[in-house]
């Protein structure tokens, strides 16, 4: 169990950042390019020295530039996993793997029985003996994951694992590193540009924007009330919290169903959110006929214009999460009389709602 802190100035870079995260934490990092995030991960990773600053993690000192301290990076063991798997190509699976374990000591036998485990662990056993150039993308991802983690890292560094993956391999990916990151009780530092990461993965986003923290925090709070340019930006879907009822059905706490795919492999009675676009919902004063299988009645909260578009948002959900957003044409709304106070319907059509995992216990007031 092995906590983290950070704080370092990197001036050629513009960046001047500091946080911590606890054992067995998860902390989502999101931010446009150039924000610093790269840079930020080559510091705790030994690849880059900064200016000033200190990385610990648990009780050692791999960085303090005021103390002249800057621990090599093959001895920090940190775990840098990043969106290619940069596997060794003349190698085989297993000595890709078993490479891990060989680098931090580990007798032949050892890193055989390591390598194994992980192997298994990542269900890739029985492609151990082809090369990375005979592997999918998804597979070489699973190898590098599996690479990652026998070496044992104190600290865990994922750069974007999952961007270029398609849909059902990054659904894979995301449940594999989840169960990763909620056992080992380590401190993981998630860079990412996907939402669904931060909701099925994080315990705590940071925003950076040009080199400096705009904003930290829980997901929920983060989410429902993003306080920085980007974090808006990235906030911009609908989440409805709940456990899975069925196949491709989500219970919320209050008793209503919503339909949706379900790339992400759930057992009933998971903790599940439902995702879907504002721009996805379509609103009417009467419940329609031959609607869309999800309809929720709505209390519309706040109506706000941009441009030719209507944001109509509806009330703080049952559960203490904020209300669903419904992004509509300044005609509806003005066909529809719409103001604050009013019964409306939101009306989504299940292939456009993405039921997922949501496992992490502080992912707790999940907003759009």
């Amino acid at each position: 169990m092995t906590d983290l802190h950070f704080a370092a100035t990197v001036a050629a870079r513009q960046l001047d950042i500091s946080f911590q995260i606890a054992a067995g934490e998860v902390l989502a990092v999101l931010g446009p390019n150039g924000a610093g995030k790269s840079t930020m991960l080559h510091v705790i990773a030994g690849l880059l020295q900064p200016d000033t600053g200190v990385v610990r993690v648990g009780g050692r000192l791999l960085t303090d530039t005021a103390a002249g301290i800057q621990v090599a990076t093959h001895d920090r063991r940190v775990g840098l996993l990043m969106q290619d798997p940069l596997l060794f190509p003349h190698l085989s699976v297993r000595a890709n793997v078993e490479f891990a374990p060989r680098s931090r000591g580990a007798g032949r036998e050892q890193a055989r029985r390591d390598a194994a485990m992980w192997l298994g662990h990542v269900g890739l056993a029985d492609l151990a003996g082809r090369k990375p150039h005979q592997l999918s993308g998804g597979q070489a991802q699973r190898v590098a994951i599996a690479r990652a983690l026998a070496a044992e890292p104190e600290i865990l560094l994922l750069d974007e694992p999952l961007a270029g993956l398609d849909v059902g391999v990054a659904a894979s990916v995301r449940g594999l590193l989840r169960s990763v990151t909620a056992t080992e009780g380590r401190a993981t530092v998630l860079v990412t540009h996907d939402l669904l990461d931060v909701l099925t993965l994080a315990d705590r986003v940071m925003v950076l924007e040009a080199g400096r923290v705009t904003e930290i925090g829980p997901v929920g709070d983060i989410l429902a009330a993003p306080r920085s340019p980007f974090g808006a930006r990235v906030a911009g879907v609908n989440v409805v919290r709940g456990v899975l009822a069925g196949p491709e059905i989500l219970s919320t706490p209050n008793g209503a169903r919503w339909h949706g795919r379900q790339p992400d492999q759930l057992a009933v009675g998971a903790a599940a959110v439902a995702v879907f676009s504002p721009a996805a919902v379509a609103v009417y004063r009467e419940l329609p006929h031959g609607s869309p299988r999800n309809s929720v009645q709505i209390r519309v909260g706040e109506l706000d214009v941009n441009g030719t578009r209507v944001r109509v948002r509806g009330d703080e959900q049952s559960d203490g999460s904020p209300g669903l957003a419904a992004d509509i044409t300044a005609e509806s709304a003005t066909a529809l009389r719409l103001s604050a106070g009013d019964q409306v319907w939101f009306t989504v059509k299940a292939q456009e709602v993405a039921l997922h995992a949501a496992t992490r216990p502080a992912v707790d007031s999940l907003g759009s």
